[in-house]
């Protein structure tokens, strides 16, 4: 098992690398995003893409003789300043040297002018996963219970009803939810905020902490649920038709016993590690609804990110989602030797 999960690790950093390589390369063939800022915010921002090697300094002298020679010309009043971008490998090899030297991975361009990328990054970070968790942590629960509900009373109306509202879940983005919540629960009947609250906000009133999780967890949680329902249904029933939980039966166990110990154990081996991967997809699917709600979290900042051409945080961002969603690939993996522990991810036959 300890050299199946190091194998993995190594290959989840190996395929990291390719893709964020691939993405880099190709960022840095879209056009030149200048900063935006004073004229001497922007000269010191150039004078740091010298130094960390991505743009040289090109001599006034000779770019006013040869116009083609520079990528971006800054006059302070006085003096003309101008550079030129150097070759997209070597700027690539450049931004390599610079992660694993300094930990830099660019400074922000239009998020946060001048700041580190990863800096930004790390501020917004809690409050998208502080939002996932508490969905995820909402929508498992009741999920499963209604999973479970829905296959002891099979083809009954309690089943028909669960299934008819998970067909429903299922079908509604959760960026169309978090519009119809909004307009029902904020603007209708003013119970909830109609936005993220801020710090401030918080402070004057500590409800506001609470109230303001309110329509966005719905929103994230509602699609989950459904899917935890429906797949809980499906699997239990299979489970509660096979035949060793009919020899159980035989055995003297009655049916909520034959249930709890077997079926329900049974039903989880897939279930469990459709935990992890839910996360990961609420996790992708909250970066519209952050943008609708105001929620200062990576996903809203990817967006914003990737509307004003600000490079390094579109970089540092898809590192982060990478990186979740790779471990994500080992950690279902391993769940289901958690589960059921005669699964033995990585045993040689």
């Amino acid at each position: 098992m300890g050299k199946y999960v190091i194998k993995r690790i190594l290959l989840i950093l190996l395929t990291a690398f390719i893709i964020l390589s691939i993405t880099y390369i190709l960022i840095q063939c879209l056009p030149l995003n200048e900063p935006r800022g004073s004229v001497t915010a922007r000269i010191s921002f150039w004078n740091q893409q010298v130094d960390l090697g991505y743009y040289e300094v090109v001599d006034p002298a000779y770019a006013f003789t040869h116009p083609g020679s520079y990528d971006v010309h800054i006059f302070d009043g006085s003096n003309d300043y101008y550079y030129r971008a150097l070759p997209i490998m070597t700027r690539y090899f450049a931004w390599l040297r610079n992660i694993f030297t300094r930990w830099d991975w660019g400074t922000s361009t239009s998020i946060s002018v001048g700041r580190s990328a990863i800096e930004i990054i790390m501020i917004r970070l809690p409050a998208s996963m502080r939002l996932n968790i508490i969905s995820i942590v909402v929508a498992v629960p009741l999920g499963i219970l209604l999973g479970v509900v829905a296959a002891l009373k099979k083809n009954t109306w309690v089943d028909n009803v669960i299934s008819t509202a998970v067909m429903v879940f299922i079908s509604v983005p959760s960026f169309v939810l978090i519009s119809f919540l909004l307009i029902w629960l904020s603007y209708s009947t003013g119970w909830l905020p109609s936005q993220w609250p801020s710090v401030e906000d918080v402070a004057a009133n500590p409800i506001l902490g609470f109230t303001g999780y309110i329509i966005p967890v719905m929103a994230l949680s509602f699609g989950s649920i459904a899917g935890f329902a429906r797949y809980t249904r499906a699997e239990l029933c299979e489970v509660m038709s096979s035949e060793f939980l009919l020899l159980a039966r035989t055995k003297g166990l009655t049916k909520r016993q034959a249930v709890t110990r077997h079926a329900l154990r049974n039903s989880m081996v897939p279930i469990v590690p459709m935990i992890i991967s839910q996360f990961i997809g609420i996790l992708s699917g909250s970066m519209i609804l952050e943008r609708l709600y105001g929620i200062p979290g990576i996903g809203s900042l990817f967006v914003n990110a990737l509307t004003g051409s600000d490079y390094s945080v579109v970089m540092v961002d898809m590192a982060i989602y990478t990186l979740i969603g790779l471990a994500a690939t080992l950690i279902v993996d391993l769940s289901y030797g958690i589960v059921d522990p005669r699964i033995k991810m990585g045993a040689v036959k």
